[in-house]
């Protein structure tokens, strides 16, 4: 039991209301109605095995860097606390049931499934050589609701790429935001971060651009697909919490920077899939 409230602890399941709603946006909006139930639950499947694998892998990969860090050296892998060969184990595990989810939707799928292994596992080094990894994390992520398009149309499509690409913009803005806690840490271990090249104003604004570009993309994704009002009261309930966000984070006051970062952006994905809920079905 000790071990699954662990296991728990590391991959934090509340983290996945960052992905879930946006890819199951990209299901709805692909047949601007409602996908099967069993679509929708091997759409799931894939993006919480997806999540589960890339978290574990990330923690792996990061645990040295982690336990030097004080911020995160309780943190479970950095501790000790899970044997690597379990959670190892678990990687290929997740990554065996993204495969399978992934053939249960279609054959574009199941052909594109080893692109987004290789984009997750890739992600874990990105910090040792680029300052560019929070985009890169953030595109990781986007390819949630282009892979759900996909996976209810069984096409690559070009339109759902414009809302990956708002998700990318979006999980980059309160990434640089976050590593704003690290950039001492980061820049004593020669580690890259947008905080540590360009220091933490740099960091809140480039954290606002991408977050302005989130909402221009959204606003677009609105346009391609002819969404209506309450899609669009929804963007605009998303940018007041944005800009809300970036005003109670400042370069000489990072005390609120995990409230900013992650309690306030629980709320983004599920705001813009509700109100485009309420478009495609009133």
């Amino acid at each position: 039991m000790n071990k699954i409230r662990e296991f728990l602890n590391m991959v934090d399941f509340g983290h996945s209301l960052f992905a879930l709603p946006f890819a199951y946006l990209g299901a709805f909006l692909a047949v601007q109605g409602m996908p099967s139930w069993p679509q929708l639950g091997w759409i799931t499947l894939a993006m919480v095995s997806a999540r589960t694998a890339a978290l574990c892998l990330n923690r792996l990969i990061d645990r040295h860097i982690d336990r030097a860090n004080p911020r995160t050296s309780d943190w479970t892998l950095a501790a000790g606390r899970l044997p690597l060969s379990l959670v190892w184990f678990l990687v290929f595990f997740f990554f065996i049931l993204l495969f399978y989810s992934a053939s249960r939707l279609n054959p574009l799928c199941l052909k594109l499934s080893p692109l987004a292994v290789l984009a997750l596992w890739l992600y874990s080094y990105t910090k040792r050589f680029t300052w560019c990894c929070h985009l890169l994390l953030g595109m990781a992520i986007g390819l949630g609701p282009v892979g759900a398009w996909f996976a209810i149309t069984g096409t690559p499509d070009w339109q759902p790429v414009i809302l990956g690409m708002a998700v990318a913009c979006w999980i980059a803005g309160f990434d640089s935001m976050y590593a704003c806690q690290d950039i001492e840490f980061d820049r004593d271990h020669a580690l890259y971060s947008i905080p540590a090249r360009f220091g933490i104003k740099g960091a809140l604004l480039f954290s606002a651009i991408f977050h302005i570009f989130t909402i221009v993309l959204l606003l677009l994704n609105g346009l391609i697909l002819n969404l209506g009002l309450f899609y669009y009261s929804g963007v605009a309930f998303v940018a007041i919490i944005l800009f809300y966000e970036h005003g109670i984070v400042k370069p000489g006051d990072l005390s609120r920077v995990n409230f900013a970062s992650f309690k306030i952006n629980h709320y983004v994905g599920l705001i813009v899939f509700i109100m485009a809920l309420l478009d495609i079905f009133l």
